[in-house]
């Protein structure tokens, strides 16, 4: 009997602009659960557009997206899917930067309902995998790029999700900090048997992927494992 996929996405259309600017032209996608997925094409392909749409945080135009057997079509479902199901990392980290590494990665258990001491518990837990536990106490706008990447890592997985969404995560960091948060980010997916899509520009990280989907102008060009 065939498993229900993770995240299907079927004859997905989304254009921006009143409808002037099409991005996603008639995408179809399944990913199973567990499934480490490179997601690969030039910038404006619309790899992001792409990742936001399983996320819920764009409306489709036309067309059906689900995420562990969900329909993202209401604000609801939506929110729910991204407080307990999917995290995201961003290419740029998108952290509070006044706040404290620890306070940014509690404010997805809050937002869950969660209870904060398990989440301080499963802070300090992703925090020594990651290496930033020494670091927990301090604001963000003091911390490196590697380190403020390897805090968004964290933030993403507190709620262990059962989706990770990546956008450039390792984009924007130099050769030796990008290997060492995509090793972090493998290996806890891999460790959870976790369902990662992560769009890249890298050939060797997505190298190291279960399979590369190519996109181009704004359609799937070709799937490979």
């Amino acid at each position: 009997m065939d498993t229900m996929p993770q995240v299907l996405v079927k004859d997905v259309w989304k254009s921006f602009d009143g409808g002037r600017i099409e991005v996603l032209k008639g995408v179809t996608l399944e990913v199973a659960q567990g499934e480490v997925v490179a997601l690969c094409g030039t910038s404006g392909c619309g790899k992001s557009t792409l990742l936001n749409v399983i996320a819920g945080l764009e409306e489709v135009d036309r067309g059906l997206v689900r995420v562990a057997g969900r329909d993202v079509v209401d604000e609801s479902t939506r929110v729910d899917l991204l407080r307990q199901h999917i995290g995201y990392v961003f290419q740029l980290h998108h952290l509070m930067p006044d706040l404290t590494l620890a306070e940014n990665c509690l404010v997805p258990v809050v937002a869950a309902g969660g209870q904060r001491k398990q989440g301080v518990a499963r802070l300090h837990e992703l925090a020594e995998a990651t290496g930033v536990r020494s670091i927990l106490g301090q604001r963000v706008r003091e911390l490196s790029g590697g380190e403020r990447q390897r805090g968004a890592l964290v933030r993403a997985l507190m709620n262990d999700p059962e989706l990770l969404l990546c956008d450039e995560p390792t984009g924007a960091l130099d050769e030796s900090n990008r290997a060492k948060v995509f090793d972090l980010l493998l290996g806890l997916v891999r460790a959870r048997g976790r369902t990662m899509i992560m769009a890249t520009h890298d050939a060797e990280l997505a190298g190291r992927c279960d399979r590369l989907v190519r996109m181009r102008d704004g359609r799937i060009e070709g799937d490979s494992r």
